[in-house]
């Protein structure tokens, strides 16, 4: 599975999520369907779940994949974020994928170039089983610089990034980069839609592949402040990138404290 979790903003009622969500805390802060995330983080206290359902066909194999997310505001500009998965990758049955945890710092808000930029630390634990295609079987160290703007309601979220692994390069690339431009806004009432391009640069190694570069897009729909749906579609531009379409919800379930 070449896509990896998280997501573009989604737009809400006219407003980026990031600038609703500082109205009213209950409202999503969606990091999801896209690979792109926003600087924005779930207000603290407040506990958000991201969950969806991913059919990847790649070379005439269908792979399944739900990526999950469960995110906790644990200051006013930073969140605390778990990802997990389930995955059927082709040919194989149903297993629990890698798990990982992040917590993204929100470090400055409508900053000159940058806008509202945020840091993304993470790691990844080899929880999945790797010989069945659900993990990598590498511990990995992953660093985010996420750069967020809104533009007369249409949000911009541009990310680049890194992930160091651990091993010597037979199960998975020691290094591997990332970058992503997303876009997202509203189209009548309730429904929005996102639109993004991203890219992973080509790794060495003895698993090593070719860069991969893709679009992704689809509708949203906020069926309320608190619950917002998501589908749609990716297409490879170039690279072993699978086609692909998915759906999902996030959920901002409330306070904690």
């Amino acid at each position: 599975m070449t896509r990896r979790f998280a997501a573009a903003v989604v737009v809400i009622a006219g407003l980026s999520s990031r600038a609703f969500a500082q109205q009213t805390p209950h409202a999503v802060q969606p990091e999801r369907p896209t690979v792109a995330t926003h600087a924005g983080t779930v207000a603290k206290g407040w506990f958000e779940i991201e969950t969806g359902g991913e059919r990847d066909q790649l070379a005439g194999e269908t792979s399944w994949l739900t990526p999950t997310v469960l995110k906790l505001g644990i200051a006013s500009n930073a969140q605390l974020s778990i990802f997990g998965s389930t995955s059927a990758p082709a040919q194989t049955s149903v297993g629990i994928g890698d798990t990982g945890v992040g917590v993204k710092w929100r470090l400055l808000d409508d900053a000159p170039v940058v806008g509202d930029f945020a840091i993304l630390p993470s790691l990844k634990l080899p929880t999945g089983n790797a010989t069945q295609g659900q993990g990598t079987g590498t511990t990995d160290a992953g660093f985010l610089l996420i750069s967020s703007h809104d533009f007369g309601g249409v949000a911009m979220d541009l990310n680049v990034g890194y992930t160091r692994r651990s091993g010597n390069g037979s199960q998975a690339p020691k290094n591997a980069t990332l970058w992503t431009a997303s876009f997202g806004g509203p189209a009548v009432g309730k429904l929005g839609w996102v639109a993004e391009m991203y890219g992973y640069p080509r790794t060495t190694g003895p698993e090593g592949q070719a860069a991969i570069v893709a679009v992704l897009a689809g509708p949203t729909y906020t069926a309320k402040d608190w619950l917002a749906l998501d589908t749609g579609a990716i297409i490879p531009v170039t690279g072993p990138q699978p086609h692909a379409v998915y759906a999902g919800l996030v959920w901002n379930v409330g306070r904690l404290w």
